[in-house]
C-alpha cells in the first residue's frame, strides 16, 4: 500500500513538472504576442504623431489603421518568431542531433543543457532518460563484443588443439604411449565443447522461461551437502578446508535447477581458492526466504569487474588460466531470478561469497 502511493505521487510529480513546462512554454508564446502587438501599438503611435494616418480633419482613418497594423504586426511578428524561436527549437535540436549520434552507433553520447534549463525538473527528467538510455546501450555493446570475443575463443581453442592432436595422429610414427596421450587429449577437449554446447543450450531454456515450472518441496539443506558430495574429487585434489555448519530448511523450487546453481557455485569456489584453502557454505533463515552464501579464500575480484561477473562468457580471469567458460554464473543468474530471488557477489579482505536469497515458497508455477 505504501509502495502504490509512493508511485502515485511520483506520477503526479512527474505530470506537474510537464505541465509546468508546457506552461512555461506557452507563457514564452504569449510573450512574443504581447511583444508583437506592442510594438505594433508603438509604430501606429509614431505614424500617427507624423500625420501619416490621418484625414483631413486630423482623426484616424479606419481602412488605414487596419491596413498599418496588419503589415506592422506580420513584419515584426515574421521577425520576432523567426529570431525567438531558435530558443525553445534549441534544445529540440540538441535531443535530436544527440539521439542521431546513438542511431549512428556513438553509445559515449550524453546529453547536457545549460544550468538555467538543467534547472527545471522535466528537463532534469528528460536528460536523466536520456542519459540512462545511453548508458544502457554502452554497456549493452560492451557485453556484446565481450560475448562474440569469448565466445569465438572458448569454442575456438579446443577445436584447433582437437585439428593439432588429429594430424599427429594421422601422420603416424608415434610410440603407443604418444597415441594414448594424444587420443586422451582429444577426448577431454571433445568433452569441454560437449559441455560448452550443453551449458548454453541450458542457459537459452532457462533464459525462454518466464513462469516457473517442476516445482515441488524439498531439503535445501540436504541438497547442497550433496552437491559438495559430487565434486568430492575437485576439493580433495586441492586439500580444502571444506567448513559446513547449517541446520535443516525445506523449499519450494524446481529441484533440478537448483542443483545446477549450488554445483555451479561450488565448483566456481573450488576452482579459485588456493591449494589448502578454505571453502565455506552456510544456509540461513531469513523470514520468509532462504539465505545460502558460498564463500572462497584467495584472489579477490575487482570492482570494476564484478558488474560484468554474471555476463555470458565473461571472465574474471582475462588470461583464461583457469579451467570454466564463463557461463556458470550466467546460468545461476538466470535461475534465481526466474526463481524470483536474488543473488549478489562480495570480494575483499582476501574473501569471496557468492550469496544467494530464495523465497522458501513458490508464488506462481506450473506442476
Amino acid at each position: 500500500m505504501k509502495m502504490a502511493r509512493q508511485i502515485n505521487i511520483k506520477k503526479i510529480k512527474e505530470k506537474t513538472s510537464r505541465m509546468s513546462l508546457t506552461l512555461a512554454l506557452s507563457i514564452f508564446v504569449f510573450i512574443i504576442l504581447l511583444s508583437a502587438i506592442g510594438l505594433t501599438a508603438l509604430g501606429l503611435w509614431l505614424l500617427t504623431k507624423a500625420g501619416v494616418i490621418v484625414d483631413i480633419n486630423g482623426e484616424l482613418q479606419l481602412g488605414q489603421v487596419i491596413l498599418f497594423m496588419s503589415l506592422i504586426s506580420l513584419i515584426i511578428g515574421g521577425v520576432s518568431v523567426f529570431f525567438s524561436s531558435r530558443l525553445p527549437l534549441k534544445p529540440v535540436n540538441e535531443i535530436i542531433n544527440k539521439m542521431n549520434r546513438l542511431a549512428a552507433g556513438d553509445f559515449k553520447t550524453r546529453l547536457k543543457f545549460g544550468d538555467t534549463m538543467s534547472a527545471h525538473p522535466a528537463v532534469k527528467e528528460l536528460t536523466a532518460s536520456f542519459n540512462t538510455m545511453a548508458a544502457e546501450l554502452e554497456n549493452t555493446e560492451m557485453l556484446r563484443n565481450d560475448f562474440i570475443n569469448n565466445f569465438s575463443h572458448e569454442f575456438k581453442t579446443p577445436i584447433v588443439s582437437i585439428t593439432g592432436l588429429a594430424n599427429l595422429l594421422e601422420a603416424g610414427d608415434l610410440t603407443e604411449e604418444q597415441r594414448i596421450q594424444y587420443a586422451h587429449a582429444i577426448k577431454e577437449e571433445s568433452l569441454r565443447l560437449s559441455y560448452m554446447a550443453s551449458n548454453v543450450l541450458i542457459l537459452t531454456k532457462i533464459e525462454s522461461q518466464t513462469i516457473l515450472t517442476g516445482v515441488s518441496r524439498f531439503n535445501l539443506s540436504e541438497q547442497v551437502r550433496a552437491a559438495v558430495l559430487l565434486l568430492e574429487e575437485k576439493w580433495t585434489s586441492k586439500n580444502i578446508d571444506l567448513l559446513l555448519d547449517f541446520d535443516e530448511y525445506l523449499i519450494e523450487a524446481n529441484e533440478e535447477m537448483l542443483k545446477q546453481v549450488w554445483i555451479n557455485l561450488i565448483d566456481n569456489a573450488v576452482k579459485f581458492v588456493p591449494r589448502c584453502g578454505t571453502v565455506e557454505l552456510e544456509v540461513m533463515d531469513a523470514g520468509e526466504n532462504l539465505c545460502v552464501k558460498v564463500s572462497n579464500t584467495g584472489s579477490e575480484i575487482p570492482p570494476e569487474k564484478q558488474e560484468r561477473i554474471f555476463a555470458k562468457f565473461y571472465q574474471a580471469d582475462e588470461s583464461h588460466a583457469t579451467q570454466g567458460n564463463g557461463i556458470g554464473l550466467a546460468i545461476v543468474k538466470s535461475i534465481v531470478e526466474l526463481h524470483h530471488g536474488k543473488i549478489s557477489l562480495n570480494s575483499g579482505n582476501g574473501m569471496t561469497a557468492f550469496t544467494v536469497v530464495l523465497p522458501k515458497k513458490a508464488t506462481r508455477y506450473h506442476t
